[in-house]
């Protein structure tokens, strides 16, 4: 059989950083079915006394995310957080600018804390400053991570949560540089709004970690200029810089949809600079790490959500069925990111459930996984550790937009603690299998433990709640002797070659 060949080399000094477990976090806004019909459905037989679905928690529980951004997204624009909180018979009933819906708010603050607890979660949660700034800010740290004794924790103590949220990371609005968002704003009066709200929120809580908006994409008319400029103002008081970025086969081009990591690699550089140029010109000893905080793929149901009704309650908005390729990219974008573990920290894959999501669920019926639930699933469960730099020979093509496409996208994770060495590979070659030689000879009496792999033959071959199409097999034939690994990846396929010491499994 006729192969393409790829070599690497892994050696336990080659670091690139310890990966912040929030790597892995997620994304849940008040957006077509992610809330309710999604996470809550207080009519499903398996939903919980507080209406959450059992199923669904279930499913999240197994991706093991980390961190769940909230509430939004273009939402939290034009969200006030006091609606959400309080009796819910007493909350309003408020019109939605940013996905033109209404929002009944029976979820608010409280109800998604509750929900991140059952999924063993963390949030990270974002603050208003398009319609709203400092004083909206402050005082929801105050009522999310104040102790008591003052007006809004007592508020919150009153609402039912005596002991405060004590959350941790926080992001100063939303892709403010869109003219879609509600309360767009230059770079200079984003800037300065996001620094005033970060001081204060950080006087009240000293200890939170917070997130300035980057540019919302990267083909934005101020990319580049706008993280300067919002660095410039915010610097001394923030923790990271965002960014944003989704692709789609709009062309039906696997070729080229497959090389656009590429894409994401090239973005995170530019930022990772861009931040560094702040630093210097500032003579700065901080450095701001990156939060990729939005990153999918999404193109599928662009022409379906032109059909939604105005002003409608949770309608399906934005409900991509994902293929197989799809599943291939999401995991080339993963091990895009655990290649700059020491700078990007925080990353989020939106959405969760329903909304570009690797969960579905049908209403009163069974939630399912997508497609690219298995990639993340894989680098969220097996890629903890150190994020090592492996050294990669690969044959290349040329696609439409790429040239020096490897055909081989791949990194590897290294647990000393569990002693277990993962090697996460994408086979992007759409004709042919990869003969993949790995050397491990610095990882002494290490052993393959399983060779998972997802494969199809049909790259637009989707999953639906009532058949798996897509789904990982153990069956790989990776295998190692006298410290090098050999295997044969599949034709167009999602690898995991999992290694762990002998005797230690």
């Amino acid at each position: 059989m006729e192969t393409k060949k790829a070599k690497m080399i892994i050696e336990k000094d080659f670091a690139i950083a310890e990966i912040d477990p929030r790597l892995y976090g997620s994304f849940v806004e008040h957006l077509g079915r992610c809330v309710y019909g999604g996470i809550y459905e207080p009519t499903h037989s398996l939903s919980s006394q507080q209406g959450f679905r059992l199923d669904v928690i279930e499913l999240v529980k197994e991706l093991q995310v980390p961190l769940v951004r909230y509430p939004g997204g273009n939402f939290v624009s034009g969200y006030n957080w006091e609606d959400g909180v309080g009796p819910v018979e007493d909350r309003p009933k408020r019109l939605d600018l940013a996905w033109r819906t209404t929002e009944p708010n029976y979820i608010g603050t409280n109800e998604f804390m509750d929900w991140a607890k059952l999924v063993n979660a963390e949030v990270n949660m974002a603050v208003n400053l398009g319609t709203r700034g400092i004083d909206a800010a402050r005082n929801l740290v105050e009522y999310c991570n104040h102790p008591g004794g003052s007006y809004y924790s007592d508020l919150r103590a009153a609402h039912g949560y005596k002991e405060a949220h004590k959350i941790k990371t926080w992001c100063l609005g939303n892709e403010m540089d869109g003219p879609w968002q509600i309360g767009h704003k230059t770079a200079a009066e984003y800037g300065r709004l996001a620094a005033e709200t970060a001081k204060a929120m950080k006087w009240v809580d000293p200890t939170i970690e917070l997130v300035a908006c980057g540019s919302s994409h990267r083909s934005m008319p101020t990319f580049g200029e706008w993280e300067a400029t919002v660095l410039d103002h915010t610097y001394d008081h923030v923790e990271f810089i965002s960014l944003h970025t989704y692709y789609g086969n709009r062309d039906n081009d696997t070729a080229n949809y497959l090389a656009r990591s590429l894409d994401m690699d090239d973005f995170i550089k530019s930022v990772t600079a861009t931040a560094d140029y702040v630093k210097a010109k500032k003579r700065s000893k901080k450095t701001i790490n990156l939060s990729f905080d939005e990153w999918n793929v999404w193109y599928h149901s662009n022409e379906s959500d032109k059909q939604i009704e105005p002003w409608s309650v949770a309608p399906p908005q934005l409900e991509d069925l994902y293929n197989f390729e799809d599943a291939l990219l999401v995991g080339s974008m993963l091990i895009t990111m655990l290649k700059h573990a020491d700078r990007v920290k925080i990353a989020c894959l939106a959405q969760l459930v329903n909304v570009i999501a690797p969960i579905m669920t049908e209403e009163n019926g069974a939630a399912w996984k997508q497609t690219i639930f298995y990639p993340f699933m894989h680098v969220s469960v097996f890629g903890r550790g150190l994020a090592l730099n492996p050294i990669i020979s690969s044959q290349k093509y040329d696609s439409k937009d790429f040239t020096d496409v490897p055909y081989l996208e791949s990194t590897a994770v290294f647990n000393e603690e569990k002693e277990e060495l993962t090697i996460f590979a994408v086979n992007r070659s759409l004709e042919m299998g990869l003969s993949f030689e790995c050397d491990i000879r610095n990882f002494e009496g290490y052993e393959v433990v399983e060779h998972i792999v997802l494969e199809n033959n049909n790259v637009k071959s989707t999953n639906s709640s009532t058949k798996q199409n897509v789904r990982p097999h153990t069956n790989g034939n990776a295998s190692v002797s006298e410290g090098t690994i050999t295997a044969v990846m599949p034709t167009c396929s999602w690898n995991v070659i999992r290694l762990c010491r002998k005797n230690n499994h």
